[in-house]
């Protein structure tokens, strides 16, 4: 349901308020409603108020407003080590006392912000003269270091740039990360790397992080690249961003960070990580022109618990904006269109490098011969561009292909894309359901609709068979199909 008028936002601001006033009152504080509205919307320094704070102007639907109360419990945690004791500058709606004289949770807190504690235990009330004794007591309990360190992937553009400037915001240690990606044996790379390096090294100092350079580009060679032209040599449409992210930034990137020591790993993927007990669950981000969750569905949980996606609450506007802020020189970068590890290229002329042409007959579903082509796998499912027929008709779509014979098969009926079922392999799943066959909502390609359809395993190996309840159009072998439940990532697999 949409909040259609200020005045329901207003509503939902003043029940929001009461929830947490509440919940303060179950614990004996002294908080009043100044201090809650001063941290919820006056707190802009803080990335977590400035969360709200966007949720609340973007007037959103009610199940994203139904979030902000779990995010403004974290945000009281961590204002609780914010006293005049620990940080420089103390804001006047930190320094407020606590009525009880101990805190009753015997362990540390679990939040998910950084640098966060339960006052812990014993050690008596939580006031400004108490809190430095705190703190030293949590330093001598815990081995984790007080600032959590996570190393920042960094290409250079404004969406991963924002994402290392909130987490040093936060209070993270930051280090970030640029991957020399793969080039071409001519040595004629695809992008302009050493730029996009450059790019990020400039964030970087702004924002005062340490930055590293890290050479995968035989990685991407062999686990992505190789992998791309192969699927086209067998007539498939692969996902090559979908192996990028599977391979080299939540493969190697994150063993490689978790061996340097770091906790957690970031992105700047559109995209959310939710805790539900001890799963972590994937979601969609809040921009739904801009979610990637799609190209994340081969994570699991025991993955995501290292993983964070600091720019999935926002819009892509709201992160033009705060790079402005940050006062980022790549704040009005372009958006890269291109593929993850080489940029943007012709694809068709990038795999002529490693496909030679093969004329071949382009046939109407009839068998009718009405033209050709210069090598079936260079086309997939769907397409209608590039065929230069050179007939009246059209337009005509890629309906077939037939590798072996090198044929394409093509109409002007959009109907004949359309089918009911899939059959999906090499399945993954981000929390494995109880049982099959399940309801879902199921998406075939980046940006499609996700339609609704029953998942059931196949007795006879491992595949899934995926049944529509409508048709849906242009389904391609080697394409990523991904199962939704809401908003959640359930997992995914290749269409087969």
């Amino acid at each position: 349901m949409q909040l259609e008028s200020k005045q329901q936002i207003l509503e939902r601001r003043k029940e929001i308020e009461q929830e947490l006033l509440d919940m303060l009152k179950e614990t004996e504080s002294d908080f009043t409603l100044d201090h809650v509205r001063d941290a919820i919307y006056h707190e802009e320094d803080n990335d977590d108020m400035m969360k709200v704070v966007a949720m609340f102007d973007r007037g959103g639907d009610a199940s994203e407003l139904s979030n902000v109360l779990e995010l403004v419990t974290d945000a009281w945690n961590f204002f609780l080590t914010k006293s005049s004791a620990v940080s420089p500058r103390p804001r006047n709606c930190w320094n407020i006392k606590i009525k009880r004289d101990k805190i009753h949770d015997p362990e540390m807190d679990k939040t998910d912000i950084p640098g966060t504690f339960n006052a812990g235990a014993t050690l008596g009330p939580v006031n400004e003269m108490n809190m430095a004794r705190i703190w030293n007591k949590h330093k001598q309990s815990n081995n984790t270091p007080l600032k959590r360190k996570v190393f920042v992937a960094m290409s250079g553009g404004v969406d991963s740039s924002v994402a290392a400037a909130l987490l040093k915001k936060r209070g993270f240690d930051v280090t970030g990360v640029f991957f020399k990606p793969w080039s071409p044996d001519d040595g004629k790379a695809f992008c302009n790397w050493q730029e996009d390096r450059q790019d990020a090294l400039r964030v970087a100092s702004k924002i005062g992080i340490p930055f590293k350079t890290w050479d995968f580009s035989k990685d991407y060679g062999k686990e992505v690249t190789q992998y791309m032209i192969d699927s086209y040599r067998k007539g498939l449409t692969p996902n090559p961003d979908v192996m990028c992210n599977k391979e080299i930034k939540f493969g190697l990137f994150l063993k490689k960070a978790l061996a340097e020591g770091a906790e957690y790993i970031a992105t700047g993927h559109y995209a959310k990580v939710k805790k539900a007990g001890n799963r972590y669950r994937l979601m969609r981000g809040v921009d739904t022109n801009k979610d990637q969750s799609y190209f994340l569905y081969t994570l699991s949980s025991s993955q995501l618990k290292n993983c964070l996606f600091p720019i999935g609450e926002y819009t892509k506007q709201e992160i033009r904006k705060m790079a402005k802020r940050f006062e980022l020189a790549n704040h009005d970068k372009k958006d890269s269109q291109g593929v993850c590890f080489v940029g943007q290229l012709d694809m068709k002329e990038f795999l002529k490098r490693y496909i030679k042409p093969k004329r071949g007959d382009v046939k109407l579903l009839s068998g009718k011969t009405i033209g050709q082509h210069d090598g079936a796998y260079y086309y997939t499912i769907g397409q209608r561009h590039g065929l230069d027929l050179g007939i009246d008709g059209g337009p005509y779509y890629v309906i077939s292909k037939d590798i072996k014979r090198n044929i394409i098969y093509v109409s002007v009926d959009k109907k004949d894309l359309n089918a009911k079922e899939l059959i999906s392999k090499n399945n993954t799943w981000v929390n494995s359901p109880k049982a099959l066959p399940i309801n879902a909502k199921i998406q075939i390609r980046y940006r499609g609709e996700a339609m609704s359809g029953v998942i059931s395993k196949n007795e006879s190996s491992k595949i899934l068979e995926i049944k529509f309840k409508k048709p849906v159009r242009a389904i391609a072998r080697g394409q990523s199909v991904v199962f939704y439940r809401g908003q959640e990532v359930l997992g995914g697999g290749i269409i087969s």
